[in-house]
């Protein structure tokens, strides 16, 4: 059963590709009933990974609630192909929509999807405060968006704090970079009840002790 207050969302960047549809079963018989999607283009970030066609061929074969990580220019042009490839929510970074934010937001409302906004490690996370009562979950990165198995930047658990003061009661602080049974303590602590981790989990020689070690 779930916790109430911290949702583990395994990024499945760190899962065997080969064989997902076996992963994705694992995640399922765990307290974690989320997948975090991480898709990246080659050029928001330097690294390429998958698409919506992929979500789309997984969707068929998992219940989990997909929670899509767009680390891409541009995501505007994107948004109807990932809501049509049943993500349950779609979050986008500020740094590649900036004076179009709230149009991206409006544009995933439209397909009826959950949004989350994220920014990286270097951004000023007072920039995105003005779009907290607009979203259903803000993302703080605690690496460098691009690579898994980055250490945790403690130096970001400031900004966790932050937007737990200043965003409504029920909204959602998403975490992400280098979450483990020690660094998930910290981030909780700061007030994130989401946490993103994909070494730690999917690399455990056991994936069910690895979740309720976040928990």
């Amino acid at each position: 059963m779930e916790n109430k207050t911290t949702i583990i969302s395994p990024s499945i960047l760190s899962a065997d590709f080969s064989n997902l549809n076996y992963e994705l079963k694992k995640v399922e018989k765990s307290a974690a009933k989320w997948i975090h999607l991480d898709v990246m283009d080659g050029h928001f970030v330097p690294n390429i990974t998958f698409g919506a066609p992929l979500i789309k061929c997984i969707r068929a074969k998992s219940n989990l609630f997909f929670d899509a990580h767009l680390m891409i220019e541009n995501p505007q042009k994107f948004i109807e192909s990932f809501a049509k490839a049943s993500c349950d929510l779609i979050n986008f970074h500020y740094e590649a929509t900036t004076d179009e934010t709230l149009d991206v937001i409006k544009q995933i409302r439209s397909f009826n999807k959950k949004v989350g906004i994220s920014i990286k490690p270097q951004t000023d996370v007072k920039l995105i405060e003005k779009y907290f009562d607009k979203v259903d979950m803000v993302l703080i990165m605690t690496v460098e968006p691009g690579f898994s198995g980055q250490k945790f930047m403690e130096s970001c658990v400031g900004k966790i704090d932050f937007v737990k003061k200043h965003s409504p009661r029920n909204m959602l602080i998403q975490v992400d970079g280098g979450i483990n049974d020690k660094t998930a303590r910290l981030a909780k602590k700061a007030g994130a009840n989401v946490l993103v981790s994909g070494n730690f989990v999917f690399k455990a020689d056991d994936l069910n002790f690895a979740v309720n070690s976040l928990l």
